[in-house]
């Protein structure tokens, strides 16, 4: 929070570093907090990010100029990844002394408490605490001190959280940058197609790929980047959104600058008129040089909600320079502004697996000519985009080189290795379950098998017969927003009047949407992406008597979570697993119809409620592990079975997900 200006009114402006030099430019902007990752358990792991040693280092630096400095180890923990992640915390408490933890996985707060750790606890929008109720739980219950909201919140919804934050808890709000296709905390695409979770920082953005439904091929999941600009100034009306957040760890220090500088202009707009104008023409004008996609408010406005996609602009990163023309030979490009030295350029979009990064060594201006000479025997076809994506200007350099200077007589600090041992809880002798459980969309009671689930909506409440009530397992959606609360607070008290025991969570802070809880038995569900023993030891003082694993785990992971978990475990075996839940679909894009990506890969969206749910064409499939599972200890085993729209034929393909490859 800013200490320069009213503690309540004004929020601290908190911008990203991803390296050493994007810092600096934090620092150099004045900007209130600088949020980094290591080069381990961080979700944003194609940055660069920092060793002990230059985080150190450059800590001291921000905190002898009143900046805090809060570190991300936002990453999902595999079982076997918990000693290393303590010592890092420890290391971090001990040597580093950074103002805030960014966390999502459970097993940080567990890790917090058993390291000493001083700092504050922030809870990352992957978390996705998105609803009212969830946030006295986080900070009662867990000991949270700020709540990162989603990204996919309108100024009613986020007023809603901010009325009901108990004392001791805030809120932080992304203004700028990047936006996801899926809600957060709630994609899986890059790690279901190879591997690479997005919760722990490797997605690989087949969001932004071309894809193909009927004759038309286009970007239908790649969105806009969020910009906020001048309709901040309602948020200064919130006392508890207490820090903007400016997305962008992989940005340069150009992009880091300006839009700190931008966002304190629309900040401190001031109460003179000709003030106030001057403030807010140069802070657009610092955006629209930014070097980031075009810009849009989404559903900030609930009255103008914009859908962030539109096939009509470009989504690739950087700022579009021009087009290649000439010939294969003597390809070249006329700059729609000038370029300087030092500047970089990016050939193509970044999913094109030919596409070049490019460093210019002279000055060209615009509407000039400027030669690409490349070192590749691929050649750029005319009308490839061209983008600038860093830039070095002669006034931003002085000022990184003076920092550089001031931060030399710091580097002195070594930092010494921990010795912090992580103390696992004891394992769960409750493993009598030993049930498999179908879970439906709906309830086609001449079709029961048994042990039955069914995901709970106003419909499905309705539809089912009063006798099947008590015996079936009901289903959270794993997504819901502030307006629905009350809705879904009412059809858990109609299914519990009518005897409803059994409930699977899709978020640890929906147990908080029950008012009475004795008697009702409660299971963490597969979207909480809960993987190790003590973020599973977090959820056993929450009143859970299970989980079911996070999918994304490898055959390892499995077995080592077994070993010590301290509730009974469960698994989802086989199914429809969604590659990513939404809260926008493009409107060139027809739900219920298949769509194909540039590998041959199929899928469709439908929508649930007032979500979209992206499927692929094909089952996770691991039945053939089960006797496996089943002598390391897990009893409740899992299929979800979705209706497939008309026509639509699922294919035959392994669906293993990373049993073999193991999670990234």
């Amino acid at each position: 929070m800013s200490e320069k200006t009213d503690k309540i009114l004004v929020p601290a402006i908190l911008a990203p570093a991803g390296n050493e030099v994007s810092f600096l430019a934090a620092v150099a902007a004045g900007a209130d907090a600088v949020y980094c990752g290591l080069k381990q358990f961080s979700a944003r792991m194609e940055a660069k990010n920092f060793t002990f040693e230059e985080l150190a280092d450059l800590t001291r630096l921000a905190h002898d100029k009143g900046i805090k400095v809060n570190v991300a180890i936002n990453s999902l923990l595999k079982p076997d990844e918990l000693e290393s992640a303590g010592r890092a915390l420890d290391q971090l408490q001990r040597q580093v002394e950074p103002d805030a933890l960014i966390i999502q996985d459970l097993s940080l707060v567990q890790l917090a408490k058993q390291t000493g750790f001083s700092g504050e606890l922030h809870l990352s929008t992957l978390a996705n605490v998105s609803f009212p109720a969830a946030l006295k739980l986080v900070r009662e219950e867990l000991g949270v001190d700020r709540v990162i909201v989603p990204r996919e919140l309108n100024i009613d919804e986020v007023k809603a959280l901010a009325s009901a934050c108990p004392e001791g808890l805030d809120l932080e709000m992304f203004v700028h940058g990047a936006l996801c296709y899926g809600v957060s905390g709630r994609c899986y695409w890059s790690s279901f197609l190879g591997g690479k979770s997005g919760l722990r920082g490797r997605c690989v953005q087949p969001c932004r790929r071309l894809y193909a439904q009927k004759n038309q091929s286009a970007r239908f999941f790649s969105c806009r980047d969020l910009s906020l600009d001048v309709l901040v100034k309602t948020l200064l009306t919130i006392p508890r959104v207490r820090a903007w957040k400016i997305e962008g760890r992989k940005k340069g220090p150009h992009y880091v600058y300006y839009t700190v500088k931008a966002y304190q202009n629309l900040r401190d707009l001031g109460h003179d008129p000709q003030t106030r104008a001057a403030r807010k023409k140069a802070a657009l004008e610092l955006l629209g040089y930014a070097l980031g996609r075009p810009g849009t408010h989404y559903h900030f406005l609930p009255q103008r909600v914009q859908n962030p996609i539109k096939l009509d602009e470009q989504t690739a990163s950087g700022l579009l320079m021009g087009k290649v023309k000439g010939t294969e030979k003597n390809p070249y490009f006329s700059p729609r502004d000038e370029i300087l030295p030092g500047d970089v350029l990016r050939l193509g979009f970044e999913d094109e697996p030919w596409h070049h990064i490019y460093r210019v060594r002279k000055f060209v201006p615009s509407r000039g000519r400027m030669y690409i000479k490349l070192f590749s025997r691929t050649r750029p076809r005319n009308g490839t985009p061209i983008f600038l994506v860093d830039r070095r200007e002669k006034v931003l350099e002085q000022l990184l080189t003076a920092l550089e200077e001031e931060l030399k007589p710091i580097r002195q600090l070594r930092i010494t290795p921990s010795d912090f041992r992580v103390r696992l809880p004891a394992r769960s002798g409750k493993r009598a379950l030993g049930m498999t459980l179908h879970v439906f969309r709906g309830l086609d009671v001449q079709k029961m098998r048994g042990s039955e689930g069914i995901w709970l909506s106003a419909e499905s409440q309705e539809r089912v017969p009063r006798a099947f009530v008590p015996g079936l397992w009901w289903w959270i959606s794993p997504v819901l927003w502030p307006a629905e609360e009350k809705k879904w607070i009412s059809l858990i008290g109609k299914v519990c009047k009518a005897g409803a025991r059994n409930f699977v969570l899709n978020a640890p802070w929906q147990i908080a949407l029950f008012p009475v809880r004795k008697g009702l038995n409660f299971w963490a569900g597969p979207f909480c992406n809960i993987s190790n023993a003590l973020a599973v030891n977090a959820l056993v003082s929450l009143g859970f008597s299970g989980i079911i694993a996070s999918p994304e785990l490898g055959h390892d992971d499995y077995l080592l979570l077994a070993r010590h978990s301290p509730l009974p475990l469960g698994i989802v075996v086989s199914g429809n697993w969604p590659l990513c839940i939404s809260r926008i679909v493009s409107e060139n894009l027809k739900t219920e119809q298949e769509f194909i990506s540039p590998k041959g890969e199929r899928g469709w969206v439908i929508q649930y409620g007032s979500d979209y749910w992206v499927y692929p064409n094909w089952k996770l499939d691991i039945k053939n592990q089960k006797t496996d599972l089943q002598i390391a200890g897990y009893s409740l085993f899992v299929h979800l079975i979705e209706p497939l729209p008309g026509g639509l034929v699922l294919k035959k393909r392994p669906g293993m997900w990373n049993w073999d490859l193991g999670l990234e």
